[in-house]
């Protein structure tokens, strides 16, 4: 099972307490790190997060630069864990736009976590799905322009080989924290058949048991892919 997080309210967490919102992204951090040993002990296979959106790099610098050192104090402090826990450390988005630092660490935690099986933890940092959607688009018209790729071949099983998500199954459960409903540009072309999950608790408050509600909840949907109740049923009993 994949399930995606768009990760909301660590600002408004730390404002209605009174504090900055530097403080409400170091306890997103925490937050993090349960949900990861919680995903991983609940079996599931991938792990998508919204980390850093397109949008983000219009913040404050201090800001940015804070969310930055963050990710890169989490990618040192959990990598032992990763690996005792097998899960391997995957990006998505336009990851030649972060820091020079930021993208090396990166790319080494990406390496060394590369053979474990257990689960998939995808960061999705400098994303955007409108950007990652016209990136595809643009990556699939040189090869229609340059020969190889025949444009009646170009349908939606071979565009979907441009994205960044290329290698990953779909998500099937999307969860919003903080209790916006929109999916803010992220994975448009993936979630077309997610099932949304809203919550309205913050993210810096989400644990285990608000992971495990979730999968309960999705657990008890019937998922019809356009079709009708009873053509999923009379499938399930071929």
């Amino acid at each position: 099972m994949h399930v995606a997080i768009i990760m909301d309210g660590n600002g408004r967490w730390a404002v209605r307490r009174g504090l900055p919102r530097v403080l409400g992204h170091r306890e997103g951090v925490n937050a993090v790190r349960r949900v990861v040993r919680a995903a991983s002990d609940a079996g599931l296979k991938r792990l998508t997060l919204f980390a850093f959106s397109q949008e983000n790099w219009s913040r404050p610098p201090v800001e940015v630069n804070e969310l930055m050192a963050l990710l890169q104090h989490y990618l040192r402090a959990e990598l032992n864990e990763m690996m005792k826990n097998r899960i391997r450390i995957k990006a998505i988005g336009r990851l030649h736009e972060l820091q020079a630092g930021v993208r090396a660490l990166l790319d080494e935690t990406i390496m060394k976590t590369e053979a474990n099986d257990a689960m998939t933890l995808t960061f999705a940092l400098s994303y955007g799905g409108r950007q990652e959607i016209a990136d595809a688009a643009r990556a699939a018209a040189k090869d229609v322009l340059e020969g190889r790729l025949p444009l009646d071949q170009l349908d939606e099983i071979t565009f979907a080989r441009y994205l960044c998500t290329r290698e990953d199954p779909d998500p099937d459960l999307l969860i919003r924290t903080g209790g916006e409903e929109r999916v803010s540009n992220f994975l448009l072309w993936q979630i077309a058949y997610a099932e949304l999950y809203v919550t309205d608790t913050l993210w810096p408050d989400f644990g285990k048991e608000h992971l495990q509600a979730a999968l309960d909840d999705f657990a008890a949907r019937e998922r019809r892919f356009g079709l009708t109740s009873e053509q999923v049923r009379a499938g399930r009993k071929r």
